[in-house]
């Protein structure tokens, strides 16, 4: 009797396990379909990684668009250095959703012919506010900006130009970033402006020091560098003013007015989409598309 009852149970289980099994596996079917790469075939991951001196101990992945026409031809072509590069090109690997860059070029290629390489960095996670800021904050800390733009001028771009065919002049390449990320574009590109001819500062957390300010008075006056302010107006409350102050100090202190352009946008948020939404329109201005 007791081994009829034994049997009993030990089918009950079973069953019982194979359902619950056959739940979890269709679950996690689902989960990952979710979770697709979106990013596409002319995006890749170098196998190289860097970790740069003195700034911390992770190792960065460095992603990298070339264009459609790459292998087919022996151009060269003009270089965006990037930020972020997680949230760049593919809704796997973005915070909460991606930029778009790999599709947004691909259409402008095909409608246009016009190619771009992308250089994107990806972030160190929660070491992320010391890299792409310049000063240290009393509250959030940061202040390793600097070691990070040098990694991006002595390191990195030498490696790109060394193995890919880049335009490697000053007005032929960018720095573009959001954020912070649009601090640390800011600072590179007017720090070196031998190296960067273009910057993208979207959203800039122009908020992090009042050092930005001093540092843009000394560096400002740049004859040549071309410069594009992206805020919205539903980012917070200092985000309009402090990139309306900023232009104005960029004017006063030589900045040609030609060169600079500030787009306010109504129903902008501090968001992936935004800066999505934005892009093309950034880097036409920046290469007169």
């Amino acid at each position: 009797m007791k081994l009829k009852i034994l049997l009993f149970l030990s089918l009950l289980f079973l069953m019982f396990s194979t359902k619950i099994y056959a739940q979890k596996k269709e679950s996690s079917s689902v989960n990952t379909d979710e979770r697709k790469s979106t990013k596409a075939t002319n995006v890749s991951i170098l196998k190289k990684e860097f970790i740069i001196d003195g700034l911390n101990d992770i190792s960065h992945k460095v992603w990298l668009y070339l264009p459609p026409n790459y292998d087919k031809s022996k151009e060269k072509y003009p270089v965006i250095y990037m930020h972020d590069a997680q949230n760049l090109f593919d809704d796997v690997t973005s915070f909460v959703g991606e930029w778009g860059i790999d599709e947004t070029l691909n259409e402008l290629y095909k409608n246009t012919g016009k190619n771009f390489i992308i250089v994107g960095v990806e972030n160190g996670g929660e070491k992320r506010i010391e890299e792409y800021t310049p000063w240290k904050h009393e509250k959030h800390g940061g202040g390793k900006g600097d070691i990070y733009i040098n990694f991006l001028t002595n390191e990195l771009k030498p490696f790109i130009d060394k193995n890919y065919r880049t335009k490697s002049e000053a007005n032929q390449t960018a720095i573009i970033g959001s954020s912070l990320g649009g601090l640390i574009s800011f600072y590179g590109g007017l720090k070196h402006p031998e190296v960067f001819g273009k910057i993208g500062a979207l959203s800039t957390s122009f908020w992090f020091s009042d050092k930005v300010q001093i540092f843009a008075k000394e560096n400002g006056n740049q004859k040549n560098t071309k410069l594009f302010l992206l805020v919205g107006e539903k980012e917070g409350d200092s985000m309009v003013p402090d990139t309306k102050n900023m232009e104005k100090l960029l004017l006063e202190t030589g900045f040609p007015k030609e060169n600079i352009k500030t787009k306010i946008v109504t129903e902008g948020k501090h968001s992936e989409s935004f800066w999505k939404a934005e892009f093309l329109e950034v880097i036409t201005f920046l290469y007169n598309l």
